[in-house]
C-alpha cells in the first residue's frame, strides 16, 4: 500500500515537471526578421506601425527617434538557483524625418551591445563657495528661512552688546 502511494506521488511530481525551459518575452517578437522589411528613405510611419506596432520608446529632437526592443530571458542552470539569464536582447533605433519617412535604421544585438563602451567619468559641480551662484543661493535660503529678517536683527543686537 505504501509503495503504491509512493508511486502515485512520484508520478504526480514527474508529470507536473517540464523539461522545457520557461522563456519570458518582452517587446516586439521576431524584431530582427521584421526590421529587414523596413527600407530607408521609402518606409513611412504608417508602414513601421503596421509591421512593428507602437514603439517601446519615442523621443523628439530634430527628427523623431523610435526605439523598439526585444528581450528574452530564461532560467539559468540549477547551480545558479534559477536566476533569470538574458539570451536575446535586440534593439532597433529608427530615425524618422518631419515628413514621416524613415531616414536611418540601426539594429543592435547582444554582441553589438557588448562592444559599446560606457564612460565611467562623472561631472563635477562647477561652482565654488566664492561664486555668484553660491552667494545667490545662500541669500535665497536665508530669505526663505527668515523672510522678515527678525533673526538678523537679533544677531546684530547681540553682537553690539
Amino acid at each position: 500500500m505504501i509503495k503504491l502511494l509512493y508511486i502515485i506521488f512520484f508520478a504526480i511530481i514527474v508529470t507536473n515537471c517540464s523539461f522545457k525551459k520557461v522563456v519570458k518575452h518582452h517587446g516586439v517578437p521576431f524584431l530582427e526578421k521584421k526590421q529587414k522589411s523596413l527600407i530607408v528613405n521609402e518606409s513611412t510611419t504608417n508602414d513601421i506601425r503596421m509591421i512593428l506596432g507602437a514603439p517601446s520608446t519615442q523621443s523628439k529632437f530634430d527628427n523623431d527617434i523610435w526605439i523598439y526592443i526585444e528581450r528574452k530571458q530564461t532560467q539559468s542552470k540549477i547551480k545558479n538557483l534559477g536566476k533569470m539569464k538574458i539570451f536575446k536582447n535586440d534593439v532597433l533605433v529608427l530615425e524618422i524625418d518631419n515628413y514621416g519617412v524613415l531616414q536611418k535604421k540601426e539594429f543592435y544585438n547582444m554582441e553589438d551591445m557588448k562592444k559599446i563602451k560606457i564612460v565611467k567619468d562623472t561631472t563635477q559641480a562647477s561652482f565654488a563657495r566664492n561664486s555668484f551662484i553660491y552667494d545667490f543661493m545662500s541669500s535665497m535660503r536665508q530669505k526663505i528661512n527668515d523672510p522678515l529678517g527678525v533673526r538678523a536683527k537679533k544677531r546684530k543686537e547681540i553682537n553690539q552688546r
